[in-house]
């Protein structure tokens, strides 16, 4: 039997490093999801992700936000810890994606909601 490697962005790479602590799927919160989406930065960081995703995991700079390392750092961790995104540690830089399968799972429509979320202004 042959196996083939289909890739595409919802296609994880084989050799990827272990995600970072996250809530497991039946763990997620609406309440958590939705505070930590309540943000117009988190928000706009996961529409980027969900409208953008040519590759599997996105560091930080990807999203060419203005802002310090430490603020950043701060939002993504909201979001994880939230279980919106899955982290990886690729030797000194953090990656993100979205927990798309898992949260259309638990919350079927609220991706779509975000995806097509147009923000008054951008985030400052």
């Amino acid at each position: 039997m042959t196996t083939s490697t289909v890739t595409g962005p919802d296609t994880p790479p084989a050799d990827l490093p272990p995600a970072l602590p996250e809530p497991a799927r039946e763990e997620l919160r609406l309440e958590a999801v939705l505070g930590a989406l309540s943000d117009p930065l988190r928000l706009t960081i996961v529409r980027k992700l969900l409208r953008e995703r040519e590759a599997y995991d996105h560091t930080c700079g990807w999203f060419e936000l203005d802002r310090p390392k430490s603020s950043l750092t701060h939002h993504f961790k909201a979001l994880r810890e939230a279980g919106v995104l899955r982290q990886r540690q690729y030797g000194l830089e953090r990656r993100s994606r979205v927990r798309t399968e898992d949260l259309d799972a638990r919350f079927p429509g609220l991706l779509d909601l975000v995806a097509t979320w147009e923000p008054a202004s951008s985030p400052k």
